[in-house]
């Protein structure tokens, strides 16, 4: 039997799963994923990592995540009111909200005009964080994990020794000479 303590670290962290799949959508990782709504293909920023980087000390929001969440929640009931949703009693409000309701609601909590804007859009900034540069893991171990964010990007893996090398420029031409103190190594001396 599951205890309370790890019944709502569960709750909690399907809040913050949902959040992150409504930022960037993924598909579902199974049949009774609730969490995850299923309106993309391929993993988003759940399977990019965005719990690791939110619950990250680090990172500095994982003591208000608690907080977080059941604000969420409570504006996930009001919302579900306003618009005459019924909600599953079974999961955490804000997860059952449709994908649709659920846009809708970060879009109001993100605007200009709310007063608690910065909060949600700090949050939203991990979630894309976590997707697009995976900043809680090494880039060498999260390409070799296959990591979604950076896979869709087209971010090349390193050369077999672990290093990047670029043969070619970018914008297909040298833009300017290197420095005459720098090393052999790109270094600057």
């Amino acid at each position: 039997m599951e205890s309370d303590e790890a019944a709502e670290h569960r709750m909690r962290t399907m809040v913050l799963e949902a959040f992150a799949d409504t930022i960037i959508p993924g598909e579902k990782r199974g049949p009774d994923d609730a969490a995850i709504a299923g309106v993309d293909v391929g993993g988003g920023a759940v399977a990019g990592g965005a719990i690791d980087l939110l619950e990250d000390p680090a990172g500095g929001i994982a003591p208000a995540l608690e907080t977080i969440c059941v604000e969420l929640d409570e504006y996930a009931r009001e919302h579900a009111a306003a618009t005459g949703l019924d909600l599953d009693p079974d999961l955490p409000p804000f997860v059952g909200l449709p994908f649709e309701a659920r846009t809708a609601l970060i879009e109001k909590l993100t605007s200009p005009d709310h007063p608690d804007k910065q909060m949600w859009v700090g949050l939203a900034l991990f979630c894309n964080m976590a997707f697009d540069s995976a900043p809680h893991m090494h880039t060498v171990d999260a390409l070799a994990s296959g990591h979604p964010g950076l896979l869709a990007m087209g971010y090349e893996s390193p050369e077999p020794d672990g290093l990047w090398r670029f043969p070619t420029f970018s914008y297909g031409r040298q833009l300017a000479d290197p420095h005459p103190s720098t090393t052999s190594t790109g270094s600057p001396a």
